[in-house]
C-alpha cells in the first residue's frame, strides 16, 4: 500500500493540474478566469479528483508495473483517463450544480482537462518505465564480470518486436539488441523499439562486422523451413553463437513457449516442410477410444503418446518396461493434458502372460507398437536378444490383439528391414511379416510404418556427437560417404499416427524422409553450432563401417515394385511381397526354440524367413556360444 501512495499523490496533483490549466487556456485572452468559475472549481475539484481516482483503481492503474509499459499501457492510460473525464462531464452537467450549488464548467475546459489529463498521467507513467531502464542500462555496464552480448535480430515482425522488447526491458538479460534484419525491403531503414532494420538475410555477414555481434535469434517462427535453413546457413559461416524462437507447430502444441529463445540446434539446419495432419481422419479412430502403446517410454513411443493426448482419447496406457521414463512421461502428460486418463503399465511384451492380462481388463481399440530394440551393432552382439524381443514380443502382441478384438495395431518398422545386413533390420522385416500373415487372418486392421533414423532418438548420432564435441574431440564418423535418412520424432510420429489413420489392414506404409543427409555434414554443422571448427578445433575421425552397418539406406524392397500413393503427400504404401504362409507359423515356432541357445540354427531360419537378408550366419553371442 505504502508504494502506491506516491502514485496516488501524483495522479491527484495531475488532475488538478489539468482542470487548473484548462481554464487558465480557456480564458487567457478574456482577462482571466472568471471569479464565480474560481469557486467552482475550489467547491468541486476535490469530488473531481475523487471520481477520477476511483475510475483510474478501475482501469487497474495502481496494480500494473509500469517499468514494462508498453502499447497495451498505453491504452490503458487512454480508456482510463477518458472514462474518469467522461464521467466528469457527466456529474457536472447534473450532479455538481445541484449537490455542490457549483458552476459547471464549460465545454471547453472539459476537452482540454482531459487532453492535458492524458498527458499528464501517461507521462507520470511512463517516466516511471525510463527510469527503470535506465537504472538497467546502469547496472548493466557497471557489471564487470560479464560483457553484455551484442545481439543480432533476425526478424523484424510481431516476434522480433517482442524479443527486443523483452531484451530491453528484462533484468536478467545478457544481451543488448543492435541491429535486426529482415527480408522485407519496406521495413529497412525503419526501427524498432530503437533497434534499426539495416537489410536483408544477405546482408547478415556485412551487418555481423560492422555491429560487431557475438549473437544472432532468429525470431520468425512462420518462416518456411526452406527459408529458415537458408538463413540458418548463412549464419552458421559467421561464426555467432546461434538461438531462435520456437517453430509455429511447437507454439500451437502448447510444447514450448512463443518467448523461450533456445539455441538452435542441428534439427533445424534440416531443409523439410512441416508436417500436415488430416485432423479429421486421425480423430475418427482415436478420439474417445482405449489407446495403448508398447515402448510407450522410449524416444518415439513417448512422442506418440504426447501427439494421441491431443486427439481426446478416451484412455492412453503406456506399456514400458523402462519404470524411469515411464515416470517421467507420466509427469510431464498429466501437467500437460489435466484431463487426460492415463495409465502407466511396467512390462514386457516377451511376456505373454502379462500382455494377455493386460488386454482382457483394457481392451484396447487401437494398438502402436513401439517396443523393440534397435541398436544395429549391440544387437549383432546378442542377436538371440534382437529375436526374442522385436520377433517374440510383435507375436505376442499380435496374438493378443486378434484375440480381444483390437480394432487396429500400428507396428513401428524401419528403412533397415529392407534389404537387412543387420540382425536387428532382419528382426523387423519379419516383424513385418508377421503383421501381413495376421492382416489376412483376423479381423484386426494389422499395419506396419517404415521410416528411417530419427535425430535425437537416444542411441542417435547427435547425442554422440555432442558428448565427443564437449569433451575436444574427435567426432567419430564411421565412413565419409555414409548417408541416411532423417527424420525428427515429432515428424515421424505425426506420419505414424496419420498412416494409421489410413490402413485398411495389410499395408507397409513407408514415410517420405526427405533428401538422405550425409552423416560427416551433420557432424560439421554440429561442430560449428557449438562455436568451433570443423577440422581446426575439432577433428573428424573416419573409423570403418560397424558390423551390420550399411553405406546406404534403403525404404523399399526391389520386389515390392514401387510404391503406391496415398492422400498424404509424404505417405505411400509399398506393395506386399509374397511368402510361403503355410509354413510361416511353423518357422517361427521353430525360431522360438534356438533363439538365444542356438546362434547357426537360428540364422539359418532367419535367412529362410528373410531371403533378402545379407548377414554372416555366424554370431559372436559369446553366451549362446
Amino acid at each position: 500500500m505504502k508504494a502506491l501512495i506516491p502514485q496516488i499523490l501524483i495522479d491527484i496533483f495531475c488532475i488538478f493540474f489539468s482542470y487548473w490549466l484548462a481554464f487558465v487556456l480557456r480564458f487567457q485572452e478574456d482577462g482571466g478566469i472568471p471569479f464565480y468559475y474560481v469557486d467552482s472549481f475550489r467547491i468541486s475539484i476535490p469530488w473531481v479528483t475523487l471520481v477520477c481516482i476511483a475510475v483510474f483503481a478501475l482501469f487497474r492503474f495502481y496494480s500494473t508495473m509500469w517499468q514494462f509499459a508498453s502499447l497495451e499501457e498505453l491504452l490503458q492510460i487512454f480508456f482510463g483517463t477518458s472514462a474518469a473525464c467522461l464521467l466528469t462531464l457527466i456529474l457536472g452537467y447534473k450532479a455538481f450544480p445541484n449537490l455542490l450549488s457549483a458552476e459547471r464548467y464549460p465545454n471547453s475546459v472539459y476537452v482540454i482537462g482531459w487532453v492535458l489529463m492524458l498527458f499528464f498521467v501517461g507521462a507520470s507513467r511512463f517516466s516511471i518505465r525510463l527510469a527503470s531502464r535506465k537504472k538497467h542500462r546502469k547496472s548493466s555496464s557497471c557489471d564487470t564480470d560479464v560483457n553484455p552480448l551484442r545481439v543480432m535480430i533476425v526478424g523484424a515482425g510481431e516476434m522480433g518486436s517482442m524479443v527486443i522488447k523483452d531484451m530491453k526491458n528484462a533484468p536478467q538479460s545478457k544481451g543488448i539488441p543492435v541491429v535486426a534484419i529482415d527480408d522485407d525491403k519496406k521495413k529497412r531503414g525503419t526501427r524498432i523499439h530503437g533497434v534499426k532494420v539495416a537489410g536483408g538475410r544477405e546482408s547478415i555477414p556485412k551487418m555481423v562486422m560492422r555491429y560487431q555481434v557475438d549473437e544472432i535469434i532468429l525470431a520468425i517462427a512462420t518462416a518456411r523451413p526452406a527459408d529458415k535453413h537458408a538463413i540458418l546457413k548463412i549464419c552458421t559461416k559467421t561464426g555467432c553463437r546461434l538461438k531462435t524462437i520456437p517453430s509455429l507447430y511447437e507454439i500451437v502444441e502448447g510444447s514450448e513457449d512463443p518467448r523461450h529463445v533456445r539455441d538452435v540446434n542441428v534439427l533445424d539446419l534440416l531443409e523439410r516442410d512441416e508436417i500436415n495432419l488430416n485432423t479429421e481422419e486421425v480423430s475418427g479412430y482415436l478420439k474417445n477410444k482405449t489407446v495403448l502403446v508398447t515402448g510407450g517410454g522410449g524416444s518415439i513411443g513417448s512422442e506418440l503418446c504426447r501427439q494421441i493426448a491431443w486427439f481426446h482419447p478416451k484412455k492412453l496406457v503406456v506399456l514400458e518396461i523402462y519404470e524411469n521414463n515411464a515416470y517421467e512421461l507420466q509427469n510431464e502428460l498429466l501437467r500437460r493434458f489435466p484431463k487426460l486418463d492415463m495409465e502407466v503399465i511396467i512390462g514386457s511384451v516377451r511376456d505373454k502372460a502379462r500382455i494377455d492380462h493386460i488386454f482382457d481388463r483394457l481392451r484396447p481399440d487401437v494398438v502402436f507398437h513401439a517396443a523393440a530394440h534397435k541398436h544395429v551393432p549391440l544387437m549383432e552382439l546378442s542377436p538371440g536378444e534382437a529375436v526374442k524381443n522385436n520377433v517374440f514380443g510383435t507375436l505376442n502382441v499380435a496374438q493378443v490383439c486378434d484375440k480381444y478384438g483390437v480394432k487396429r495395431m500400428v507396428l513401428i518398422s524401419t528403412d533397415k528391414a529392407v534389404n537387412p545386413t543387420s540382425v536387428m533390420g532382419a528382426t523387423k522385416r519379419i516383424c513385418e511379416l508377421i503383421v501381413q500373415y495376421y492382416s489376412r487372418h483376423s479381423k484386426t486392421g494389422f499395419v506396419a510404418v517404415r521410416f528411417g533414423n530419427v535425430l535425437g532418438s537416444s542411441g542417435s548420432v547427435i547425442p554422440l556427437f555432442k558428448r565427443q564435441i564437449a569433451e575436444g574431440g574427435p567426432v567419430t564418423v564411421t565412413h565419409p560417404d555414409i548417408v541416411r535418412y532423417f527424420m525428427t520424432i515429432p515428424e515421424a510420429s505425426r506420419l505414424v499416427i496419420q498412416a494409421g489413420g489410413m490402413a485398411k489392414g495389410g499395408e507397409i506404409f513407408v514415410l517420405d524422409m526427405g533428401r538422405p543427409v550425409k552423416i560427416v555434414d551433420l557432424a560439421r554443422n554440429l561442430i560449428r553450432l557449438s562455436g568451433y571448427k570443423p577440422d581446426v578445433d575439432i577433428k573428424i575421425k573416419y573409423t570403418g563401417l560397424r558390423p551390420g552397418e550399411k553405406l546406404y539406406e534403403e525404404l523399399l524392397l526391389d520386389s515390392e515394385g514401387g510404391c503406391k500413393k496415398t492422400s498424404h503427400e509424404r505417405i505411400y504404401i509399398g506393395n506386399p511381397i509374397p511368402f510361403n504362409e503355410a509354413t510361416f507359423l511353423n518357422d517361427i515356432e521353430e525360431l522360438r526354440k534356438v533363439a538365444g541357445v542356438d546362434n547357426v540354427k537360428m540364422m539359418e531360419i532367419i535367412h529362410r524367413l528373410v531371403p533378402t537378408y545379407t548377414g554372416h550366419a555366424e554370431k559372436t553371442d559369446l553366451l549362446a556360444q
